[in-house]
């Protein structure tokens, strides 16, 4: 009996010190279906069928360049990570076509030299950051512009246009489409989510103490490769408690031109802007005209009591680098 419960002390450390060993190679246990990876696969290839089939369609009496290398890995991620943040419209197009012109004008400004490809890549890595369109594959894109040869730096900035703009209008196109046809993966991913919110009922009112294990079920019942670890969710869920657990008061003032949050999570929340909150002597008069400037129904306007927009405004809230934070708030 002891002589087994050494073997299975040991099998234990074992098994341990493999999960280590993954976790530093930074290997994920990937919970998506095989239906899902064959889904990617069959998407990556109809995407660069038709990226490839097009261009030789359309450019095939000059003889030009036809297809990028870097569409390939821009095929990975509008195929296998359609909802990635990488994998949006405007990081694809936008990130290839600014690693585009930061190519070409880098080998204009500086040929020949050792350090223009780095240069490229950097710079084009900096201008992605600032334009809100981080797409890996743009830094290739960059680079091909630099070290591609005569045949590439003879086209000049028309290389920006074909094939670099028409490879990535095409990919993008392919991946709306083909994606559309599975409820699941719809991209881009704001399409997924408007749809989530007629779908979804929402949740029962009361405290609901989320676990480790249910976050690892919730992305394995997406059955969509999510590039994000449990673990990273775990500490993003629990940053995000902490935040939430500043006190927090329906605001006492509602002034014109200034933005209320509901407080909301996903499809729920939602940003208004106070259009107009005169106060009046009669509370039946005493209303608010408001727009949605984000989230649910964004855009739309309407009308209500003064009390009654305070209660369904949680804080106040500003907009700050891209984003809504308390006021006060980081």
């Amino acid at each position: 009996m002891r002589t087994f419960l050494v073997h299975k002390d040991s099998l234990v450390s074992i098994s341990s010190l493999w999960r280590e060993i993954l976790a530093y190679l930074g290997i994920e246990r990937n919970r998506t279906r095989h239906s899902e990876k064959l889904l990617s696969a069959l998407g990556a290839f109809v995407g660069i069928l038709a990226v490839y089939g097009f261009s030789h369609w359309y450019l095939a009496d000059v003889g030009a360049l036809l297809m990028l290398a870097s569409m390939g890995a821009s095929a990975v991620l509008l195929f296998a990570v359609p909802h990635g943040a990488l994998s949006q419209p405007w990081a694809v197009i936008g990130g290839h076509l600014v690693s585009a012109i930061v190519g070409v004008s880098c080998q204009k400004l500086f040929p020949g030299t050792l350090w223009t490809p780095a240069l490229a890549v950097g710079l084009a890595v900096a201008a992605m950051h600032y334009l809100r369109c981080i797409h890996p594959p743009g830094g290739a894109t960059a680079l091909v512009a630099v070290i591609g040869g005569s045949s590439v730096h003879s086209m000049g900035y028309h290389y920006v246009i074909t094939p670099v703009a028409l490879n990535a209008l095409t990919l993008v196109a392919t991946a709306v489409v083909f994606n559309s046809f599975f409820a699941w993966r719809r991209y881009p991913a704001h399409w997924s989510r408007r749809l989530d919110h007629t779908r979804h009922a929402p949740p029962k009112v009361g405290s609901i103490t989320l676990s480790q294990e249910d976050l690892a079920a919730a992305m394995e019942q997406l059955n969509s490769y999510v590039d994000i670890t449990t673990e990273e969710l775990v500490e993003l869920t629990q940053l995000a408690r902490e935040h939430a657990e500043q006190q927090v008061e329906h605001p006492q003032r509602i002034d014109a031109g200034r933005f209320y949050s509901n407080g909301e999570l996903g499809n729920r929340w939602c940003v208004r802007q106070v259009v107009d909150a005169a106060d009046a002597a009669e509370q039946r008069r005493d209303q608010v005209i408001y727009k949605n400037v984000a989230g649910a129904n964004a855009y739309e306007t309407g009308i209500c009591q003064r009390e009654e927009f305070r209660q369904w405004a949680r804080f106040e809230v500003v907009e700050s680098g891209g984003r809504w934070v308390k006021l006060g708030g980081s």
